[in-house]
């Protein structure tokens, strides 16, 4: 029987342990929290999940909240007009084809981690540095880095030919709250795009206490949404974020007249680099740890892409580990794992990375043609389930030109 060591308890790295697990794998599991210290917690992500991504959790048996987990099923854009104040410049949705979801991580997180306990797999709730990696690294076939927070994940090092940005791009914070009036005429991540001011994304979620919205703010640094710093309770955090909105956003305020936390731990903020790092480092004694999802790449969750690469991720590493039966984890493997990977993730993090920046004349005219068109904006917001098919037209004005142009013919020949 083949033994990994899996370090961290998220998305990916619970979703390895359990699949592996189901295939007979000798699995140790090391996190620092158990299952009740993370369900009484503090939120962790926004984790919006697409199609694709609970398509794997399926496959696995993991589709535990389906029942309960308010669907999200479309995504709208709206941009406010710059002379005109509480009016929108643009304003467009469109359906998802198939609905999207979010479980909070805490609900999530703390089951999966119940899970891979009594399914056999050794867990140990302990701090893990470089001698716990040791003892690790030499009773196992393979030890996975899963974490994608700590000192621990710094040791992967940096790809600055991968990383464009070597600091945050965005100061961000999180609100849950429950009583905000729905979405019309169906829910939908509602993503609202301020030029110079940064983004605000609102969506329905599951959390500890039952159905509820989580507010997103993504802050340009120096700007008025980086203004988290001297927030200090959560109730000058939800104060806060309702201000916003009635200075900035006045149609989503109005959702707000009811809203309160979902529970005192519903609230964050922080700051961090978009960052793709090595795919694995060497211990001391020569051994080697795989870094995977968060660990090696991390993205701005502007385009709520993190909890999809982690499940996408695991499948490709996964499918991996099957198939190399009773062979030696090598570093060619893991290097040639980590492209198999790459080779999706690469298109997330160049469309990502596009939203931290000004956004150039072609995609102003492709966000405002796609409130003119309606199949241009289910092209858009499909996208959102695999970023791939955002290239090459997002990118270049001449490609961009011509899916306005398709969509334009199409819109006439149906009139």
């Amino acid at each position: 029987m083949r033994k990994v060591a899996i370090v961290g308890a998220g998305q990916s790295g619970l979703q390895l342990a359990l699949a592996l697990l189901e295939r007979d794998y000798e699995v140790t599991l090391a996190t620092n929290r158990d299952a009740q210290q993370i369900r009484t917690g503090k939120v962790m992500s926004s984790q919006c999940m697409f199609n694709t991504s609970l398509q794997i959790e399926r496959d696995l048996g993991l589709n535990w909240w389906d029942d309960q987990c308010p669907p999200v099923e479309g995504i709208g854009l709206a941009i406010p007009h710059p002379e005109v104040p509480g009016t929108k410049l643009i304003d467009w949705s469109a359906p998802l084809t198939n609905h999207a979801q979010s479980v909070d991580q805490r609900v999530k997180m703390s089951a999966w981690l119940e899970a891979v306990e009594q399914r056999g797999a050794h867990v140990r709730i302990c701090d893990v540095g470089v001698p716990e990696m040791e003892e690790l690294a030499r009773t196992h076939d393979l030890v996975l880095l899963a974490a994608g927070k700590g000192e621990i994940v710094n040791l992967l090092g940096r790809n600055p030919q991968r990383s464009p940005f070597d600091k945050p791009q965005r100061a961000l914070a999180l609100t849950y709250v429950k009583g905000m009036a729905p979405s019309a005429p169906y829910s939908r991540v509602r993503f609202n795009l301020i030029p110079g001011v940064g983004e605000y994304f609102v969506f329905p979620a599951l959390t500890t206490t039952g159905p509820c919205e989580i507010m997103v703010f993504e802050g340009i640094p120096g700007g008025p949404f980086d203004c988290w710093g001297d927030v200090k309770t959560p109730e000058q955090h939800l104060a806060t974020s309702l201000a916003l909105l009635r200075k900035y956003l006045p149609w989503e305020a109005e959702r707000c007249a009811n809203v309160e936390l979902t529970d005192p731990n519903g609230v964050l903020s922080g700051r961090f680099a978009p960052t793709v790092r090595n795919p694995y480092f060497r211990l001391p004694s020569g051994k080697t740890v795989f870094g995977m999802a968060d660990a090696i790449v991390v993205n701005d969750p502007i385009t709520g892409q993190g909890s999809n690469n982690a499940a996408k991720c695991t499948k490709v590493y996964l499918d991996a580990i099957l198939e190399r039966s009773g062979a030696a984890f090598s570093e060619d493997w893991m290097q040639q794992t980590f492209e198999r990977y790459w080779s999706y993730a690469q298109a997330v993090v160049m469309w990502t990375n596009s939203l931290l920046t000004p956004p150039p004349p072609h995609i102003l005219e492709l966000l405002g043609a796609a409130g003119q068109f309606p199949s241009l904006a289910s092209l858009i917001a499909n996208g959102f389930d695999d970023p791939r098919t955002f290239s090459p037209w997002w990118f270049d004005p001449a490609a961009c030109a011509a899916v306005i142009g398709e969509h334009a013919a199409r819109a006439a020949q149906a009139a």
